[in-house]
């Protein structure tokens, strides 16, 4: 999480008008990190903060969701350590009671807040739904306090407008499983899914065509160009959901690319609920 610290140096530095001493960037030390949603992305981020050292509030909507993911952290931890400390299981042990001690839970954002130095959002990929979300928190957060949302295609300036604080909002897109990517993108128009969207899509629509079954083109892609999943398992690890809703946004904003045409497969599966293996079936069938 240290990249946060310095790429926000680099940005007001950057973005001062003044000459000499008065347009040095003020170092901002990150301690304190929010965190709100606790699905796959948001426990990952919040794993990864409190692994390097930073006390972490996860905040959701139920203290049911909070504790389901806090087991996930703690047996994801231990998948880390087994493998870090193999040569000292009691390190390892250490390790995971001091990265858990970095970590607390709560349902009300508002109450914890005000002392956090970053807010990292991880909800669902709603432009009006994250809006509303640091619209309340922007009226609580400290001054200093610097907004950050996951978002994997929506605008920043969009999200950012709905605060005051448009000069401390950023875009910090993780990528799932959060604890072993090792990329984070804060640049404009997120390059990764810029191109994997359109590649996923199109595997989609040969599907659709008839042209080959998801099965080959699954492994023609994992054999041929040495990607560990196929385009359909890969969409049903990330979820079918967020897919849509990427594609839908960007066919909004440019209706007549063809890249971003609507697939009338997605949608069904999306409208059934199947979402991938979060719910046990997309285009494959989990157990």
């Amino acid at each position: 999480m240290a990249f946060v610290t310095r790429q926000f140096v680099r940005s007001m530095a950057s973005s001062s008008s003044a000459t000499g001493p008065a347009a040095t960037a003020k170092k901002i030390l990150i301690k304190h990190v929010t965190v709100i949603g606790a699905g796959l992305m948001g426990a990952g981020i919040t794993q990864v903060a409190a692994a390097t050292g930073h006390t972490v509030v996860l905040v959701d909507q139920s203290e049911e969701i909070l504790a389901k993911s806090k087991k996930g952290i703690e047996e994801s931890l231990r998948r880390v350590a087994k493998k870090k400390f193999a040569e000292k299981p009691q390190d390892g042990d250490e390790f995971i009671k001091k990265t858990m001690g970095n970590i607390s839970l709560t349902t009300d954002a508002a109450s914890v807040v005000h002392s956090t130095d970053l807010v990292i959002e991880a909800i669902v990929e709603n432009l009006k739904v994250k809006n509303e979300l640091f619209q309340t928190l922007d009226k609580f957060a400290a001054e200093h306090t610097i907004f950050a949302s996951n978002t994997s295609s929506l605008q920043i300036t969009n999200i950012a407008n709905s605060t005051t604080r448009q000069d401390r909002f950023a875009g910090l897109h993780f990528f799932n499983p959060v604890p072993m990517m090792k990329l984070v993108e804060d640049n404009p128009g997120f390059i990764v899914n810029r191109l994997l969207i359109p590649y996923l899509i199109e595997a989609i629509r040969m599907y659709e065509r008839g042209d080959a079954s998801k099965e080959d083109i699954d492994i023609a892609m994992k054999l041929g160009a040495g990607y560990p999943m196929g385009p359909f398992e890969l969409l049903d690890y990330v979820g079918l959901d967020t897919t849509k809703f990427i594609l839908d946004g960007w066919h909004k904003m440019d209706m007549k690319n063809p890249l971003f045409q609507p697939s009338q497969i997605l949608g069904k599966l999306v409208e059934d609920n199947k979402l991938g293996k979060k719910t046990g079936e997309g285009f494959y069938k989990y157990k």
